[in-house]
């Protein structure tokens, strides 16, 4: 995630424009019963052991003393990894429930105008001398131009006022992005970023995501900037 900082102007925007898309707060988890069924295999498998054993040369007391107690010792290793784990997937679920109506900006091509104005960015790759934003209808006609100057590698927002190249007022709506970025005569391979709110957070197989609206579900990797 990028560490690039929100000016005042965007970030109180954004809470405006936020506030008129309505907050929804929802959470999901996955909890696993892997020390259950570690377990129950351990028993079955001592249970077929004694049904098939040799009624000539049976399995000692101290043979299934010792096979119960290393199961002991399993369970006891595996109770106590779920918890450890437990407790740091309940930390970081508490740390990004924060979020939870925060807006942030993620990759994606559309701009929604409310009648706060709209709020999108770009990411760069790399250092630019020029960065031009156009702003187009769904028709692919060109509403507004805004000239970004240069800018320094990582992601940067901006302001959109609303108003197209001849002055008048836009209707607010959702409209389209595109960036073109060069460093001198090179181009610079940026792509634009889009505001969304954060509606949830979501416990995956692999990591804690962040639920955003409509735009889908994201790591904390992908999420650009927080509003």
């Amino acid at each position: 995630m990028s560490t690039t900082t929100t000016s005042p102007s965007a970030a109180t925007t954004a809470s405006s424009i936020l506030a008129q898309y309505g907050q929804r707060e929802t959470s999901k988890s996955v909890t696993a019963g892997a020390v259950e069924d570690m377990q129950n295999r351990f028993l079955t498998l001592l249970t077929t052991q004694l049904k098939n054993q040799d009624p000539l040369n049976p399995m000692d007391n101290a043979e299934v003393t010792s096979q119960l107690a290393q199961m002991s010792t399993v369970q006891g290793i595996e109770k106590l990894n779920a918890l450890v784990s437990g407790l740091a997937d309940t930390a970081q679920m508490t740390d990004m429930a924060s979020l939870v109506g925060r807006g942030v900006l993620v990759a994606g091509n559309q701009i929604t105008l409310t009648s706060s104005g709209g709020i999108g960015g770009v990411d760069l790759p790399s250092d630019a001398s020029s960065v031009k934003v156009t702003i187009t209808d769904q028709s692919g006609l060109t509403v507004r131009t805004l000239d970004l100057g240069s800018l320094e590698a990582g992601s940067h927002n901006f302001v959109w006022d609303g108003k197209a190249d001849d002055g008048q007022a836009a209707q607010p709506g959702i409209y389209k992005l595109k960036v073109e970025a060069k460093n001198g005569s090179d181009t610079v391979n940026a792509t634009t970023l889009q505001l969304g709110q954060v509606t949830g957070i979501v416990k995956g197989p692999k990591s804690t995501d962040l639920q955003v609206g409509d735009l889908g579900i994201f790591t904390l990797d992908e999420v650009k900037q927080i509003m």
